[in-house]
Formats: C-alpha cells, sequence, structure tokens
C-alpha cells in the first residue's frame, strides 16, 4: 500500500556514466560521469526546478526519470514503486502517468502527421477513448493549450514555433499524467513566446494538479515557475533549496555565479552583471575534490585551500530544506545576487 504521506517521486544516489569498451577504443578507456549521486525528493503537485550549464547533466536526469535511459546505479521510485525495474504492463502504465516535452518541438513532432494523429495515437495506445468521444477530447486538449480545435488537421510545419510546442505539451497532457518533466521547454522560443508557454505550464500545473519537473540552464525561468530548485554541476548538487531561499540567499557559490550573471532588469545596470570566468568543459575537475574548484571565486578569495581539491563535498542542510555541497558555505558571499 503507497504510503499518502511519502513524496511522489524519490531519487536516491543517482548515476549514470557513458564509455565502456566500445567507446574506450576511441577514448582511451574513458568512462564520462553525466550524473553522479544525486538525491531529492518531489512532492505532488510540486513545481521542482533543475538547473545548471549545458553539460550539468540535467537532461540526463529527466530522461531517466521517464526511463528514457536507465541509471547505472541508484533507484528512481515513483509513488512506491521503483521505476528502474519496471518492464511489460507495469511500464505501460508508468508512460500514462509519467510524460516528457522535449526541448525542439519541431524534432519530436512526425511532420508527416497531422496534429490529429499525433495526439490520437495516445488515445489508441493506452485505450483511452475512440469515436465521438476522442474527438471531444482532443477539441478539449486544444483548447486547454491554447490552440483553436480547427488547427487539428493542420501538419507541424504549419504552426510557430510556439504553438508546434503547445502541441508538445497537448501530447504530453493527452494521456492525463500525474508528472510531466520538461526538458527546455522555453529555449528554443522567443522571449515573448516563453512568457507565454510558462505560463500556460503554471495554469495548467494549479488547475490540473500536475507535478512538473522543469529542466532549464535559464534560473530567471526556474525561479518563475518552481517552488524548488536543485542546482547541478558536472552532474553533481550544489544546491537544493526553496526558490525564495536560493534567490535571496544562496550558498553555493556555483549558485551565486549564476544569480550574479542574470540579466539584470534594473534600469541603467547593463545587460549582464558577472558572467562566470572560463566554461564548464575548460579544466577537469580534480580527482575526489569539489568539480567546481577550478571556477570558484570563493575557493580563491580564501587562498586556494587544498581541501577544495582532495575531498568532495556533500550536500548538508543548513537550515531545514535548504541543502548546500561545499566546504565553505557559511563564508560570506563575494557579491549580491541578482534580482528576479
Amino acid at each position: 500500500m503507497t504510503d499518502a504521506t511519502a513524496p511522489l517521486l524519490q531519487v536516491r544516489q543517482l548515476e549514470r556514466t557513458f564509455g565502456g569498451s566500445w567507446f574506450g577504443r576511441i577514448s582511451g578507456d574513458t568512462v564520462v560521469r553525466a550524473v553522479d549521486d544525486i538525491t531529492f525528493d518531489i512532492r505532488a503537485g510540486e513545481a521542482f526546478g533543475v538547473v545548471g550549464e549545458s553539460g550539468s547533466g540535467k537532461t540526463t536526469v529527466g530522461r531517466m526519470i521517464v526511463k528514457l535511459l536507465d541509471p547505472t546505479r541508484g533507484s528512481i521510485v515513483f509513488d512506491g514503486q521503483d521505476v528502474t525495474k519496471m518492464a511489460g504492463r507495469d511500464l505501460l502504465a508508468f508512460r500514462r502517468s509519467v510524460q516528457m516535452v522535449f526541448q525542439n518541438p519541431y524534432l519530436s513532432l512526425n511532420p508527416r502527421r497531422t496534429v490529429r494523429d499525433l495526439l490520437m495515437d495516445a488515445y489508441q495506445i493506452h485505450h483511452i477513448a475512440s469515436g465521438a468521444e476522442a474527438e471531444s477530447k482532443l477539441r478539449a486538449l486544444m483548447e486547454m493549450v491554447g490552440l483553436n480545435p480547427a488547427m487539428l488537421d493542420r501538419y507541424p510545419h504549419q504552426f510557430s514555433s510556439g504553438q508546434r510546442q503547445r502541441i508538445g505539451i497537448a501530447r504530453a497532457l493527452s494521456v492525463e499524467p500525474r508528472l510531466i518533466v520538461a526538458d527546455e521547454p522555453v529555449s528554443a522560443l522567443d522571449v515573448s513566446v516563453q512568457a507565454q508557454v510558462l505560463n500556460l505550464l503554471r495554469t495548467l500545473q494549479l488547475e490540473l494538479g500536475l507535478t512538473i519537473v522543469f529542466i532549464s540552464h535559464d534560473l530567471r525561468a526556474v525561479s518563475f515557475l518552481c517552488e524548488r530548485v536543485v542546482v547541478l554541476y558536472l552532474g553533481q548538487v550544489m544546491e537544493i533549496a526553496p526558490r525564495k531561499a536560493l534567490v535571496e540567499q544562496a550558498r553555493h557559490p556555483y549558485t551565486q555565479a549564476l544569480l550574479g550573471s542574470m540579466p539584470s532588469l534594473v534600469p541603467g545596470s547593463g545587460i549582464t552583471r558577472n558572467v562566470i570566468r572560463g566554461d564548464i568543459a575548460d579544466q577537469s575537475p580534480p580527482q575526489g575534490g569539489c568539480v567546481f574548484a577550478p571556477r570558484c571565486e570563493l575557493r580563491q578569495r580564501l587562498g586556494s585551500p587544498d581541501r577544495c581539491l582532495t575531498e568532495r563535498p556533500r550536500p548538508q542542510e543548513l537550515v531545514p530544506g535548504h541543502q548546500v555541497a561545499c566546504h565553505y558555505a557559511t563564508e560570506p558571499a563575494p557579491g549580491a545576487t541578482s534580482e528576479v
């Protein structure tokens, strides 16, 4: 029997590596650790953000949650069931409960099929509806995402990028899921359209009671939609906190750097404040130490202590609900955070 008080989704010590004998022939036995010992919980009805630069492991986490990828180690428990062990009918039922919205709506839609056909697939596969009932559901689904039902017989190329993303959201909603993983759903859209899609996701979450995992490199978008946020860097958790605490009292140097590099809305303050120095792939992380050490301004300000290079910091709870993986998280922040 499922515990009603338990989180809807529980991720424990999740790891995913890429490599192996075939890959090693080219790379010299290099193993890429895309996700490295990640743990978090998501409550039912919550919008949970996963943020970090490109290469931080965000998309890999999302694909493992929906079982498009299997973890190398660790567990993903959805509503009391271990996702990593699902197969057959259990997996089919899981597919109906958990859906994904992809980054590029054009590539995720078959250009040779009409929107009606694309949305009807779910009704047929899961035996949800047929005939007049299916037609009624399709029309209601289009209206739910802000599209005219008269567009059902159009092809994907006949829509704008924002409309195609709404179709992608409609396809995810067609099976009436409990959880949606949205992987960079607004990054390919114009700024004005981004706001519309974010508002749509927020409305759907509130009206349908959806649980949303929102993956993005844009901390501003994440802080608009999500109640709690996990910050990733090179596959590891840097910080987990409620939105307000993350924006106003970020304790990890990487989170502070992300906030400082965000575009400012204050007139006369320029386009950006402080851009993070270097790139996520510029330097190899120290073996056994903090992966952010090569780019960490706090470490440099403290005189480059060896501990950052030799001892991996584990997420520790500074206050209830706020975890930080930094040996010196209680040190004063090197700069003020950005307004969000």
